[in-house]
């Protein structure tokens, strides 16, 4: 059995699909999410369930994936780290395929977010340190437990709220044309600030949407790519990285810098072998409007306390030096609850000149991804031809 690099181009993603439809969907379940998105990245490849020997997802079991998809699995990997879970698939999946444990690896996501149908409870462990410490007091949802960090990061910064209404406009930009975008209406900063307040300091639109859906991944070596129909749209992972900090957002080193964004991040550019001028394209998981502005930073592409700025002088979006988040991202086109698939989904579409809002001459894609509150993060740097 021949082996290669998970890094470098060894590994390719070779079907990519998202669910026929996201939004609103209550007739569909999530295990049926994951199988609608399944078959789509399988006909994507130009492959069967038949020629699929590993599975990865963030929830269900892997196991009740595969069953429900008719595989036979020889490695699975159930690694749930909140919505960047995906990022560790690839990187795992391509671990695997290079050591020789799988020939052909399928990550899926479905995700009855919005409808909640064939979904579980959504309270935390009492018994976990989060249940016992932070739940208790309050801290139980999302828009609740990042306003501490999203505070600090602003303070710390000398930053106020417009910095946050910025990165909504920005990413709404590139929604407008997107006919599978959940919010398509331009915005201004002073609209944003106007809504009502979710939780300060966030209004509605500096939250994501809630949507179903899902999306899937088929992953295989880039010799076996190279023989599928697919092959001429190969996007091959050149390097990647994971990391995680406590599961607590209380418990953060530093609540203004999240040290796994740091370090996955910079793993990832280390395998990879490239800089950040190498980087034409960036997906940055954008749950809450602060997330771009840690990304930016913690990443490595602009300097502390220089987000703001770079994405108001409008370096992320259309025409700009760094594009990033050209669906709409989390706040605009769609967030299932995990949204790490879908930011992996478009890079996939703009390498290969696929995308809805298409960016000129993309060539490699960073995408970064966060889990939970600050607990985990997962990045991958994808190109579109081999080094």
């Amino acid at each position: 059995m021949t082996t290669t690099s998970m890094h470098g181009g060894g590994i390719a993603i070779v079907g990519a699909s998202e669910t026929t439809e996201i939004g609103s969907l209550p007739g569909i379940s999530m295990i049926n999410l994951h199988a609608d998105a399944a078959r789509n990245a399988l006909a994507d490849a130009g492959l069967t369930a038949k020629d699929v020997d590993g599975i990865a997802t963030a929830g269900p079991l892997a196991h009740e994936v595969s069953h429900h998809l008719g595989i036979t699995p020889r490695w699975l990997d159930g690694t749930m780290v909140g919505g960047c879970s995906f990022m560790l698939h690839v990187r795992h999946a391509a671990a695997a395929i290079a050591a020789g444990a799988a020939d052909v690896v399928l990550v899926t996501h479905g995700e009855s977010g919005r409808s909640r149908v064939g979904m579980g409870g959504r309270a935390p462990n009492p018994a976990s340190a989060q249940g016992q410490f932070e739940a208790v007091y309050g801290a139980q949802t999302p828009y609740s437990t990042f306003t501490v960090p999203a505070l600090h990061f602003l303070q710390e910064r000398g930053m106020e709220r417009e910095a946050l209404a910025q990165v909504v406009v920005a990413q709404r930009a590139w929604a407008v044309d997107n006919p599978r975008a959940s919010r398509r209406t331009p915005t201004t900063v002073e609209a944003v600030l106007d809504q009502p307040p979710i939780a300060w300091p966030f209004t509605k639109d500096m939250c994501c949407v809630v949507t179903d859906g899902g999306g899937a991944l088929v992953l295989t070596s880039a010799e076996r790519a190279a023989d599928l129909p697919a092959g001429d749209r190969a996007v091959y992972l050149l390097g990647s990285g994971e990391s995680a900090e406590a599961p607590m957002v209380s418990q953060m080193t530093d609540p203004g810098s999240f040290q796994a964004f740091r370090r996955a991040s910079a793993e990832a550019m280390t395998t990879a072998g490239i800089s950040h001028a190498d980087v034409d394209h960036l997906m940055a998981y954008d749950a809450f409007a602060h997330l771009p502005l840690y990304m930016l930073e913690d990443l490595g592409f602009v300097g502390r306390g220089e987000s703001r700025d770079f994405i108001a002088e409008g370096h992320t979006g259309r025409g700009g030096r760094l594009p990033m988040n050209t669906n709409g991202g989390g706040l605009s086109y769609t967030h299932t609850g995990m949204y790490g698939m879908f930011a992996i989904q478009e890079a996939v579409r703009q390498l290969r000149g696929e995308a809805f809002a298409q960016v000129p001459d993309v060539r490699t894609s960073f995408v970064q991804g966060v889990g939970m509150f600050f607990a985990a993060a997962g990045s991958l740097v994808l190109a579109n031809r081999r080094p």
